[in-house]
């Protein structure tokens, strides 16, 4: 009775999902352009655990493989890597001394704001491009398809993220 009304849907989710992955594939150009652009070179990869630690370090080598979704053992490796060229640190966990405590230099921190820096600035010039009512349906479907995804906003993000005392800061 409804498969009519159910093909549309599923013809119109079907379309979405494609011009998603088109955009996906934009955006992923801009954020390899953005990390090819870094003085510092460093992977997507290990960009994206500077990343992780901008927001919530100090945290735990195993925090931070299951932040990832990586392997414990992997993440040792790209801690290695990113800390033999002072972009991270590791410490001694003072509450449980068998942890170490992976946390972020300035020199790691500024990587993360310098290709943040790039690819706002990639993004702003595309999104420059479309018209007032173009941005504006853009603005209010990205916002739904934020909400279903389950992604909040960085300053959401950043506020559950950081202790209490360093929000603001």
């Amino acid at each position: 009775m409804n498969s009519g009304s159910d093909d549309a849907a599923n013809d119109d989710a079907a379309a979405a999902t494609e011009r998603l992955l088109l955009a996906s594939r934009a955006l992923v150009a801009i954020a390899a352009r953005s990390i090819a652009a870094a003085e510092e070179q460093v992977t997507i990869t290990q960009f994206r655990v500077l990343v992780v630690l901008s927001t919530r370090d100090p945290i735990t080598s195993a925090a931070l493989s299951e932040l990832l979704g990586t392997a414990p053992s992997s993440v040792t490796r790209l801690c290695d890597r990113l800390e033999a060229r002072g972009m991270i640190d590791r410490v001694p966990d003072p509450s449980d001394r068998r942890n170490r405590l992976v946390g972020l230099t300035k020199r790691g921190r500024r990587v993360v704001d310098d290709v943040t820096k790039a690819r706002r600035r990639d993004i702003h010039r595309v999104v420059e491009t479309l018209t007032d009512r173009q941005r504006g349906h853009l603005i209010t479907a990205l916002d739904a398809f934020n909400e279903a995804s389950g992604e909040v906003p960085d300053s959401t993000w950043l506020m559950a993220a950081l202790p209490a005392d360093r929000v603001g800061q």
